[in-house]
């Protein structure tokens, strides 16, 4: 793609000027991180060139105060904040971790849809809607919505891609400004604020696509390739695992498998390109990964690699921290304090898998997100004092305004290394 295009031009050109140094306005001579020097060469669709100034410092308020005969600089528009749209789903006895997880990601600027499949009962799918009709903020910018008419979820089976496929079309119909979509659990956590991953997403082409994915498929090609799979959860109204058929297939030719994590940041385009399939790709391979073992780890992946219009936006990365065994098995590591190191270190802006209300997430919410108990974590919207324990985001201010913090420097280290000249292009859909 074209914008595309020009951003990689933009990536090799940085790549030879590694020693240009940048200022902020109010802080002559401060040497900026790789990141900002990498965005500053970006340029914005309107083309204009986009500096990464922290968003709380506004134009307005931007001054260079010089000798009278000089005129002051221009002040290049900030680019605005994107959207995300968040699915978070979970299963029975998973309301309380939803609801957590649902605070820990809330901002006023985003979209969110949450899900608890069938087999959590009535009273747990009404609680859950319940909380999200009464929470006073989601009231005010009602862009949180409960899938009531609930889903049965088979793991490892293909009704969590038609789940994933069901809140996306929610998203697009019903809360449609949006520009990136990120599916979660509710064993995951976020190791960023909002403001954070705002902030840093702000400089980002909006059409790239972060999904972990591989066409070396090793294992997977006699294990779950081959093999016929039906899920009863297409079917029945009560959960049961999935099943072999006697007869196996042979790999497709009329397109090329892919496999990674089922955790992925996806483009508006292309999840717009996955419910309307206007080409028939989405429709093919989704009848095909109906019946293959762990389809979520395949759908999307499969869909934009063999995609022309979309395999050249891939970041290969799930934005995940995970703990796997090597060669990794089934599951992987829940997630204690032990591991806080690790996951601060790794600096990706979530990670899995968590036990519920284990003491770590505790942790995470107090050392890196701010968040006080049964809270949403504050940002630049959040006008309010935090005094004897009260809600700082019981004032709501401007919802543009980003306050990014640590967080942010540890994402754009990530970011800049993904869309380095070793790891962006070399590895796409390969």
């Amino acid at each position: 793609m074209k914008k595309l295009k020009n951003y990689y031009m933009h990536l090799r050109h940085h790549h030879h000027h590694a020693e240009r140094r940048w200022v902020f306005p109010l802080a002559v001579g401060s040497l900026l991180s790789l990141f900002l020097l990498f965005v500053a060469t970006l340029t914005s669709p309107e083309g204009t060139p986009i500096l990464p100034f922290y968003r709380s410092i506004t134009a307005a308020s931007y001054s260079v105060f010089v000798e009278s005969k000089l005129h002051p600089l221009p002040v290049p528009a900030l680019p605005p904040p994107p959207r995300l749209a968040y699915l978070v789903s979970g299963s029975a006895g998973d309301g309380g971790a939803v609801r957590r997880v649902l605070l820990a990601l809330y901002h006023p600027g985003n979209r969110y849809v949450v899900h608890l499949d069938l087999e959590a009962s009535a009273e747990e799918r009404a609680d859950l809607a319940r909380f999200v009709e009464e929470h006073p903020l989601f009231r005010q910018f009602g862009n949180v919505r409960v899938i009531k008419k609930a889903n049965l979820v088979t793991y490892r089976g293909p009704t969590m891609v038609a789940n994933t496929l069901h809140a996306a079309a929610i998203l697009l119909r019903e809360l449609g400004d949006w520009d990136w979509f990120i599916n979660l659990s509710a064993s995951d956590y976020p190791l960023v604020t909002q403001d954070d991953l705002l902030h840093t997403f702000s400089y980002l082409p909006r059409d790239l696509n972060f999904i972990d994915h591989t066409s070396d498929i090793g294992w997977k090609d006699h294990q779950r390739a081959r093999p016929i799979i039906v899920d009863p959860g297409l079917y029945m109204n009560k959960k049961q695992d999935v099943f072999w058929v006697t007869q196996r297939r042979s790999r497709p030719t009329a397109f090329k498998l892919f496999t990674g994590s089922a955790w992925m940041a996806l483009s508006k385009s292309f999840i717009d390109y996955c419910i309307w399939g206007w080409d028939n790709l989405p429709r093919t391979v989704l009848m095909y990964y109906s019946n293959f073992i762990s389809s979520p780890e395949g759908y999307f992946h499969t869909v934009i690699c063999n995609a022309q219009e979309f395999r050249n936006t891939t970041v290969n990365s799930d934005l995940h921290f995970i703990s796997w065994d090597n060669p990794p098995k089934q599951h992987p590591h829940y997630l204690t304090v032990e591991d806080m190191k690790a996951m601060v270190d790794s600096n990706a802006p979530f990670a899995r898998k968590f036990h519920r209300d284990d003491p770590v997430l505790d942790k995470i919410d107090a050392e890196l997100l701010s968040r006080g108990p049964g809270m949403t974590v504050p940002g630049g919207w959040c006008i309010g004092k935090r005094e004897n324990g009260t809600d700082p985001c019981s004032e709501i201010g401007d919802t543009t305004v980003l306050r990014p913090g640590q967080g942010s420097k540890r994402l754009e280290t990530l970011i800049s290394s993904l869309l380095s000249n070793k790891k962006f292009r070399p590895r796409q859909c390969v």
